[in-house]
């Protein structure tokens, strides 16, 4: 999609504390080489505070950012991946109640680590769509500890961390217009995930904590590597040259990258060599100390690049996100002004 009217109004994350990958190997919580492969130097890390009320500080300090005040406000999304501290509860109706306080619509989105960019996506078509709607308030949290996640082995390659996300999209005017949006699913790949294992009656009742490189394993002995790189390979340079296109605008046009906060050998086969990028023009060098924030990545990506003041006006900024199911989001904002909460 193309838009001549949208615009990102405000951007923050909120992060509890960090925790030193050097004291996570000290420890015994993190294996020494696992460690040493993904170029993690420390995560965002909580301690005790939940993952909806660290998104509601992030929308607090969004909204401000934005100008927007509750009746701006028309719809309300919160991503997640994991465990948000009830259930069978709307955490998304908590935020609203705690950041917002009106009325509006206020959903939960379940994609994994591409529901805040997915939240972009369906926000987007919401506020084009409707005569009349101003802005909307996308959130995201998580919490990754244990029973059910080991933030350091869960998932091989990548170090979680701990965060609440925000972003305000709007059709008023924002310190970046949205250029191009592009979303591309490929459910042949929702098994790597899935793996062999039976579904469960309850959270984590067939495994915990979870151990995802075991359900890929599982996967890919049934269909093969090259069937999985390929599907990947694809969908995600559909996304990048579907944005590209709809931005009117070529990869050596793109001044920054808000890349997802992977390993660096995860990120460097999955982003930097197909690419062709340096990590100095993406949002690596910041994003090895929190580590990867679930569905947050690119919110608190873009909120860093503007609060160091790493992009100016005129400059080209894609943000890619990928998440299981599998789904590749791209969206290319092309920054209007430097705003005054930035450093």
């Amino acid at each position: 999609m193309r838009f001549d009217d949208l615009y990102v109004a405000g951007a923050a994350a909120h992060f509890p504390g960090r925790f030193a990958m050097a004291d996570a190997v000290t420890g015994g919580l993190c294996d020494a080489r696992i460690a040493e492969r993904t170029g993690v130097v420390s995560v965002a890390f909580s301690e005790g505070e939940s993952a909806p009320e660290m998104a509601v500080q992030a929308a607090r300090t969004a909204l401000d950012r934005s100008g927007a005040g509750p009746h701006d406000i028309d719809l309300i999304l919160h991503a997640t991946v994991y465990y948000q501290g009830h259930d069978l509860w709307a955490p998304a109706s908590y935020i609203q109640r705690e950041a917002v306080g009106n009325r509006c619509p206020a959903v939960e989105v379940r994609q994994l680590s591409n529901g805040g960019m997915a939240a972009v996506e369906l926000a987007a078509g919401y506020l084009t769509a409707g005569d009349g709607t101003s802005s909307a308030l996308l959130t995201t949290g998580d919490r990754f500890c244990g029973p059910g996640f080991d933030r350091w082995g869960s998932d091989p390659g990548t170090v979680y961390g701990d965060a609440g996300t925000a972003l305000v999209l709007s059709r008023g005017g924002g310190f970046a217009r949205v250029r191009s949006l592009v979303t591309v699913s490929e459910p042949e790949l929702e098994g790597i995930h899935r793996g062999d294992d039976p579904f469960g009656p309850a959270p984590f009742s067939v495994r915990r904590p979870m151990d995802l490189e075991v359900l890929k394993r599982d996967f890919i002995g049934k269909v093969g590597i090259s069937y999985g790189v390929a599907r990947v390979s694809a969908g995600q340079s559909e996304a990048l040259k579907g944005a590209l296109a709809a931005a009117e605008a070529e990869l050596s046009d793109i001044a920054v990258f808000v890349l997802p906060q992977f390993g660096l050998r995860r990120l460097t086969s999955a982003y930097l060599r197909p690419w062709g990028l340096d990590p100095a023009v993406t949002t690596w060098p910041w994003g090895r100390t929190v580590g990867h924030l679930g569905a947050g990545d690119q919110f608190a990506g873009l909120a860093h690049l503007v609060e160091e003041r790493r992009v100016k006006p005129g400059d080209l900024c894609l943000m890619a996100g990928v998440g299981a199911g599998y789904t590749w989001t791209c969206c290319v904002l092309e920054i209007q002004d430097v705003p005054s909460w930035s450093v």
